[in-house]
Formats: C-alpha cells, structure tokens, sequence
C-alpha cells in the first residue's frame, strides 16, 4: 500500500511539473507575442483586402484558405528555421529583426503613399473588373499573394517572439514558438473572418431583428464598418511604422550602434514629468518618424530594384491587391 501511495505521489509530482512547464510555455509565448503587435496589427489590417470583391459566399473559405497556409508558414517553414538561427547563428537575430523592421517601415510607407498617389486607384479598378471576368482564378491569384505577404510577415512575427523568449532549452522554446505562432494566426484569422461577415451580420439583424433595437443595431454595424474598416487600416499603418522604427533603432544598438537609442531615450526622459505614457507616446513618435523616413526612402529601391529581380524568379506578389 505504501508503495501505491508513493507512485501516486511521484506522478502527482511529475503531472504537476508538467502543468508548471505548460504554464510556462503559454506565459513565455503570450509574452513574446505581444512583442509582434505591430506585424499581427498589420497582418489583420492587410487581409480582409484580399477578400474584398468576392461574393459573400466565398468570403470565410477564402479567409480559411489564408489562415491554412499561414499556419503552414510558421510551424513548417519558419519554426525550424528559427530554431536553427537560435541554436547556430544566434549573431544573425539582430540582421534579421532589423531587415523585418525595415520591411514594416517600407509597408507603412507605401500605405501612406498610396492613398497620396492617384495612379493606384487606376489599379484597384482594374482589379474590380478582373474579378468580375474571373472570379475562380483570381481567388487563386489572390489566395497566393496573401500567403506570400502572409510568410514576409509571420518571418518576422516568429523572429520577434524568438528574441524574446527567455528560455535556453531548444524543445522548451521550440513548444513556445510555436504556441505562440497558432495563437496569433487564431487570433488574426479569427478577427479578419469576424471583420468580414459584419456586415452580412449586420444586413440580417437589419431586415430580420425582431425588435426595433435589434434592428437599428444592424443598420449601425452596416453603416460603421467602412469607417472602422478604415480606422483599422489607420492603426496597421501607425503600428508598422511605430514597431519598425523600434526594431531599427533597438537593433542598431545591439549592434554597437547605441547613439540613436540614447538620444530617443533622452527625448523621453523630457517627458517623464507627464507620465509613463507620455514618455512612450514620445518614443512612439520618434520611432514612427524613422519608420517613415525609411519606408519613403525604400520606396524607390524596391519599386525599381527588388521588384523587378523578384518577378524575375517567381517571388512578385500581387502588391496592389495587398493594399
């Protein structure tokens, strides 16, 4: 009977391990996946674009397609390689963040200026009549740009999340990854396929509340979606240039390059008397302001240099329909 009793308390004890190391791994991943705000905020901002034009019908297979080949991104490609980085080539981490965050400036960037340069909506009419004529293939084309935006953008979600893992076991950080990359495709896709059905939600409760308030309800959410859809898209530009300055900044001084970091730091130290938010709202700012001299700055050499070498070997997304 003793015997029994000391089996049963050294599996208590194991299945008390166990639940610890799985708090453990949730903890880590949900920390390090608040790190990524900016890229999720951008991923949930980018998608519902490509399922602008289709038919209602098509809307959630299309996001579900996405989501599939999101999640294939990070655990099959992207959490190996990541695993690799941290184990043999931890010094290319920095690189790496810089170059995303530089990524994140340049899509902020070209947002802005494509609401200030004319000749893009020229674009999205011709894809509004392409859809028209071919609806089947340019899903197809669509659904295939979206997962390549999607893989640019969970790179660099997962090699944020990886820099902030704060844990040397390569299994331990490997169950945090890749919690961690799930969640934030649960919650994006989830988010995007909310976004995208509110207005037919919203047309029904409109012709078949049963009350008045119900009613008006709906017509509030058909009437408010534009604006949210555009308050949305508002956000994602702001978060990546915000978060992409940070990472530049933040990288270049892990780097040896400190002088940047400091004089942002000083500059928000002047607001310290305001408050804790005021001296990251001031940081926000700054960092925001890099991302847009960058981004601007990148414009040019990927619309004139990397595109042109991308098309070449396959890689040319269908940029206009992203934005």
């Amino acid at each position: 009977m003793s015997g029994l009793l000391a089996l049963l308390d050294d599996v208590a004890a194991i299945a008390k391990v166990a639940a610890t190391s799985i708090d453990d791994v949730i903890g880590q991943a949900a920390k390090a996946g608040t790190k990524a705000a900016g890229a999720v905020i951008d991923d949930a901002a980018v998608t519902p674009k490509y399922v602008h034009g289709f038919e209602a019908k098509r809307e959630l297979p299309i996001v579900w397609k996405i989501a599939r080949g999101s999640i294939f991104n990070k655990l099959v490609i992207l959490l190996p390689l990541a695993l690799l980085l941290s184990a043999f080539a931890p010094w290319a981490i920095p690189p790496l963040l810089m170059l995303g965050g530089a990524y994140l400036c340049y899509e902020g960037a070209e947002k802005i200026w494509h609401i200030l340069s004319p000749k893009h909506h020229d674009v999205d009419e011709l894809v509004e009549k392409k859809v028209a004529a071919d609806a089947a293939h340019l899903e197809e084309e669509k659904v295939k740009g979206a997962i390549k935006t999607d893989f640019i953008l969970s790179a660099e979600i997962m090699t944020i999340i990886l820099s902030a893992l704060e844990v040397d076991n390569i299994w331990f950080r490997a169950a945090a990854l890749g919690v961690a990359g799930v969640g934030i495709t649960v919650a994006v896709y989830g988010s995007v396929a909310i976004i995208v059905k509110a207005d037919d939600v919203g047309l029904h409760m409109a012709s078949e509340g049963r009350t008045g308030f119900g009613r008006a309800i709906g017509r509030g959410i058909v009437r408010g979606m534009p604006g949210f859809l555009k308050l949305l898209t508002t956000v994602g530009t702001a978060a990546m240039l915000w978060v992409g300055g940070s990472i530049l900044v933040h990288g270049a001084a892990q780097m040896g390059w400190h002088a940047p970091e400091h004089l942002i730091d000083e500059a928000a130290h002047l607001a310290e008397g305001a408050g804790g938010f005021a001296m990251w709202a001031v940081k926000a700012v700054i960092d925001g302001i890099l991302g847009l001299a960058l981004g601007l700055l990148l414009i040019p050499v990927v619309a004139y240099v990397l595109a042109p070498i991308l098309r070449t070997v396959g890689l040319g997304g269908d940029k206009e329909t992203a934005h």
